[in-house]
């Protein structure tokens, strides 16, 4: 019996030590294919462009394809799920956004924990979001808008990337501070929400600067207002909400890549090094200028404080605009 034991622990200790080998060799060969970089929003969106210009870069870096997956739904959970169940080896990316700390708070009945089940590694940029309306709507200002929906409750129209997106929750607040009430159309991402502000089906979007700013520049959208304390670069001549006359009011969405929170700290810090130097370069940098994104590039460590820091104030902010889903 004791011979036994003595090879069964010899043949698990040989077990353990050809896994840590096989871990090892694994993370130093990374990657040896494509990459699935998962966008939880339809394509056109900011979170969509975002990733298909940082995955062209990585894929050069790296020497692998980046493929760009769009699985959107349920204000950007669906995606995020199915990047939390995949498997932990660095193939499956999320590009996540400040709406998942939102969701948190919004979603009652979430199957993943965004603080737990994923591991940050660098947030790509961060993007204003503005106040824009249909030219049709008669609307030349913020006080304009206000005294038009005070007119009419619950008439006016905005729409979102959907139910617990940041979106959804500027417009909350809009109404919260601007006295107002205002009729909430959820859509699945910036594409279809943008195609319908344009065609009149809806009055007004809070989306990010990104997916409206040529549809601003050339008239066929007019922007009233930017929901950060500072004004936005890409439109100098927009107000902010404070300007505008409302409480101070500084609300923007930030963009990030995540990985399910086993992958491995080397394979972690490998994409962290590739991403860092891609969003610093000056080539990204100008790209991003060019959409109203500002790109920052920061650590795993850092990225996490700030999803710590959203989940704890944008829950204050959900209660208090009393938005809840099932």
């Amino acid at each position: 019996m004791h011979q036994k034991a003595v090879t069964a622990r010899a043949l698990a200790f040989a077990c353990l030590l050809g896994l840590s080998f096989a871990g090892g060799a694994s993370a130093q060969s990374y990657p040896a294919r494509p990459i699935s970089l998962i966008v939880p929003f339809p394509a056109g969106g900011t979170t969509d462009v975002l990733a298909r210009a940082l995955g062209q870069e990585l894929a050069k870096s790296l020497g692998q394809p980046v493929v760009v997956e769009n699985k959107p739904g349920a204000g950007s959970t669906l995606g995020a799920d199915y990047v939390a169940k995949a498997a932990p080896d660095g193939y499956t990316l999320l590009m996540g956004a400040v709406h998942h700390t939102i969701a948190t708070s919004v979603y009652k009945s979430l199957h993943y924990d965004f603080q737990k089940d994923f591991a940050p590694v660098t947030t790509v940029a961060l993007v204003p979001n503005v106040l824009v309306v249909n030219p049709k709507l008669d609307a030349k200002n913020v006080q304009g808008l206000l005294t038009m929906a005070r007119a009419a409750p619950g008439k006016l129209t905005y729409g979102s990337n959907g139910m617990g997106t940041g979106q959804h929750l500027i417009g909350a607040q809009f109404e919260k501070e601007g006295q107002v009430k205002l009729l909430h159309v959820p859509y699945k991402g910036s594409g279809p929400l943008t195609t319908d502000l344009l065609g009149g089906q809806i009055d007004m979007s809070f989306d990010t600067v990104t997916p409206v700013l040529a549809h601003i520049q050339s008239g066929k959208l007019r922007a009233l207002a930017v929901t950060t304390n500072k004004r936005s670069a890409a439109l100098p001549d927009v107000p902010t909400m404070e300007e505008a006359g409302l409480k101070p009011f500084d609300m923007g969405t930030w963009f990030g890549v995540l990985a399910p929170a086993a992958a491995p700290a080397d394979v972690v810090e490998r994409l962290n090094a590739e991403m860092v130097k891609i969003i610093r370069s000056p080539d990204f940098s100008r790209r991003m200028a060019e959409i109203g994104a500002v790109p920052i590039g920061d650590s795993p460590a850092e990225m996490k404080a700030r999803i710590g820091a959203d989940t704890e104030n944008y829950a204050k902010l959900v209660k208090e605009a009393k938005v809840a889903i099932n």
